[in-house]
Parts: structure tokens; sequence; C-alpha cells
């Protein structure tokens, strides 16, 4: 080992020991806090369904349950380099601030009573019980570490490590409920605060939070206030049912469309987090899951008569997101869509990713890039430009495409040319706006390209 290697390990052992100093005091004095806040409190109340009752306390999963506050502590050490670590850092330290947060405002109380435990385990609960009182409750803090370790962990390991891996993180998420330390409601919003830390701070890329700017489009400004506005209906409308715990699962989809309120509003197309093979991460699932699922829902239905994707040009399609089997029908796919997920990794197809937001506009650059990627695809094949619907955003990138390649010579040309093969694509005044500039600059730069 040279003498340039020591002093690197040194320094990640050294950010990686900073870390931990810092995140372990504040866990305990917050925790300790909320839970003696909460205890104070007369009017605690519980959340707990009626087939909790059945979950039976196996005593031995207190073994995984304390296991993560190892894990906790060793997984600085997985990176390589300080930024990656200091993001991983940020992501439990924002958990720990949501999840005390939470306990402040809305405490809630384990409403089981644990019996007399001896041996081992019982040692490892009167010792977990010494500072864990039953009020810190939704979200689990515990599952919201879980949630930030998991990933970090999983995509070093390979082959049977994996497994194993993943089977040890299930038994950690599962104590919780094994151990009675937790109402079923606990686990769930615990998951989603982790998954929200994952968002805000990418491993790679800029941090969202660093990136947030007020959106001056005034379309996005309009769409944003309406999800917004959706999202608070469906908080309200979930308080108010959810006596019995069961309207409570609309905090979800309430969650969900208030993140793509902010994704209008402040950060664009590219938190989604759509990645460059058109798949979403595991956090943005959860996180965006009734959003994407009532995306495809509206895909399917406005398109239900027209399934097919139309031939503009001579091996140029215009359409919708295609299926899974349908992407080894193209050489090359140039994808406009943010918030549906795409299945390239299943084709030798190749992928241009260039998300925008539904029901809005693409840029000078998206034109750019999706032209001339269009244009190396469809030497090797046949080509789709699509989006949700294939009616809006792919539409205006094949119309800037019918221009870039002179297919057509005019804008009103190439609308009309799309229009008569795909009469639903809709062309509005913003669109024509972007299509005159860019027809515009092609002019300007002289980069018409003569079709082969």
């Amino acid at each position: 080992m040279n003498h340039l290697t020591r002093i690197f390990i040194a320094a990640r052992w050294k950010r990686a020991i900073l870390w931990v100093a810092a995140l372990a005091p504040l866990f305990f004095i917050s925790y300790s806090f909320a839970n003696q806040v909460a205890s104070q409190r007369p009017d605690v109340a519980s959340l707990v369904f009626a087939w909790e009752h059945a979950i039976p306390l196996w005593p031995w999963t207190i073994i995984p349950y304390w296991s993560i506050d190892l894990l906790y502590g060793c997984s600085f050490l997985l990176f390589t380099d300080s930024r990656s670590m200091d993001r991983h850092g940020l992501r439990l330290l924002s958990v720990q601030i949501i999840c005390v947060t939470c306990f402040l405002l809305f405490p809630l109380h384990f409403s089981f009573e644990r019996p007399q435990l001896s041996g081992l385990f019982g040692s490892l609960f009167d010792l977990l019980m010494g500072f864990d009182k039953p009020y810190n409750q939704a979200p689990s803090l515990h599952i919201a570490i879980l949630a930030v370790l998991w990933p970090a962990y999983a995509v070093r390991m390979q082959g049977v490590y994996r497994w194993l891996l993943h089977g040890w993180f299930f038994l950690i998420g599962f104590s919780v409920l094994a151990t009675w330390q937790h109402h079923f409601i606990d686990v769930p919003t615990g998951a989603l605060v982790g998954c929200l830390a994952i968002w805000m701070w990418p491993i790679k890329g800029p941090s969202l939070i660093s990136s947030a700017a007020w959106t001056k489009n005034a379309r996005r400004r309009k769409l944003g206030l309406c999800y917004l506005g959706a999202a608070c209906l469906l908080a309200a409308l979930a308080g108010l049912v959810g006596g019995g715990g069961g309207g409570l699962w609309l905090f979800w989809p309430a969650l969900s469309l208030f993140l793509v309120a902010f994704n209008y509003l402040f950060l664009g197309a590219t938190a989604f987090q759509k990645q460059a093979n058109g798949s979403f991460p595991i956090n943005s699932w959860l996180l965006f899951g009734p959003y994407i699922l009532g995306a495809w829902i509206n895909s399917r239905c406005w398109t239900s008569k027209q399934t097919r994707p139309a031939e503009i040009c001579p091996g140029i399609d215009l359409g919708r997101m295609p299926s899974r089997h349908e992407f080894a029908n193209y050489a090359g796919i140039v994808d406009l869509c943010a918030e549906l997920p795409a299945a390239p990794v299943q084709s030798s197809s190749a992928y241009c990713l260039r998300p925008v937001l539904d029901l809005t506009t693409p840029s000078l650059d998206d034109c750019q890039a999706a032209c001339l990627a269009i244009d190396a695809y469809r030497h090797q094949g046949r080509v789709l430009v699509c989006c949700a619907l294939g009616y809006s955003r792919s539409a205006t990138i094949m119309a800037a495409w019918l221009l870039y390649s002179c297919q057509c010579d005019s804008l009103t040309a190439a609308t009309r040319l799309i229009q008569s093969h795909r009469p639903g694509a809709v062309f509005n005044s913003t669109q024509l706006k972007l299509l005159q500039q860019w027809q515009n600059l092609l002019i300007e730069e002289q980069t018409c390209v003569i079709s082969t």
C-alpha cells in the first residue's frame, strides 16, 4: 500500500467518524426529547388496525432490530468519495429531522403491553426501553433509516450476498412489528420519509434543494397550483374519513400530488428522476406511484382508439409510450415523457431521454438533442418518437425534426403532415411559438439537413 493510498483511507475514515460523531448525539438527544414531550401530553392517541392484534411477539427479532445501529455506523465506509458520503449523511440527517418533527407535532402511542421477557432477548429489550419510550411512532424512524441504508448496501453487493442482504434487511423491517415496537401505519410512513430523503439528496447530480427555483413559465405555474389544490383536497378528505385508519391511505396520493406540484412549480421534469435507461428508481416509484398509475391510465384511455403509432415519414413513427414488447420493433426510441417509465433495457433499441413535464412545451435544447438522436437512429432502422399520448410533446419534437431534416419547408406543412397521420396531435400557441423560433434558428445557422 503506497503513501497516497494510506492518506486516502485515513481521510475516508476521518470523514466517516465525523459524520457518525455528529449524527449519533443528535439522534439520541432529539429522539429522547420528542419522547419526553409526548409522554407529558394527556391526549396522545394510538392508531392501530384490528388485524394487528394477531401479530405475534417474536423476541428473537430484537437481534435484527438492534443490528441497524451497526449498519448505520458502517454505512459511511461504503462511499469512496466525500461528496457521496456527504449526500448519504444528509439523507440520514433529513429523516431524523422529518421524523422527530412529526413526533412533536402528531405524537402517537404504541398500545400493546409487552410481557416481561428474560434471557439475552429480555436484556436487549430492557436496554432498548431504557431510552425508547412508546411515543415516537409514525413515521417510524427505524424504517426511514432502513430505507436509506438498504439501497446504499444493496448496490455494492452481488449474487448470493445481495440476496442475503435483502433477507436480513427485510427482517429488520419486519422486526419493528414483531418486537411490538410499532403499529403498522408507522411502517409505510417511515418508508416514505426514507424515500423522500433519497429523492432530496441524490448521490449523483445536484440536490433538489439547491436546484429549486420558482418557475417563470406561466403554464407550469397554473398546472402546479392545480396539482397542489388536488393534493390539499385529498389530504383534507383523508383527515375527514380516516377515523378507522382506512382513509389515511389517501395521504399517499396526496403526498404524490404535492411532490408533482413541487416539480411543476420549482424543480422541473428531471425531479421525477427518470433514469437514462428509462426506468424509475424505487424511491420514485414509492413517492410518485399513485401519480404514475394515474398518468398511465390516462394515457391508455386517451389513446384507446389509436393504440398504434403513426408513420409520419418512412421509418419515423409518432406515438404513445410503447409497451415492453413494442420496444423490440424499433432501432431507436426518443422519449419525451417524464412521468411514465420506459423499458428499453429489455430490448436492443437505442434510447434517448429528454424528459418534459406533461402538458408543457419542450425547449429549444430539447429540439436540438432530439433531432440529433432521430437522425442518428434512423440510419440504424425504424425510430419512434413518443410521450405519454403521442399527441403533444412528441408531436412538437416531430415537427421540429421535419423542419430540421427539410422533410417540410414550412411550419404549417409540418403540423398539417403530422395531424393528417395522427389526428389527435395538438399544437397550441406556445408550441407554435417555439417551433417558429426553432425554424428561425435553423435558417439563421443554415443547419437544414437534406434527407438522404
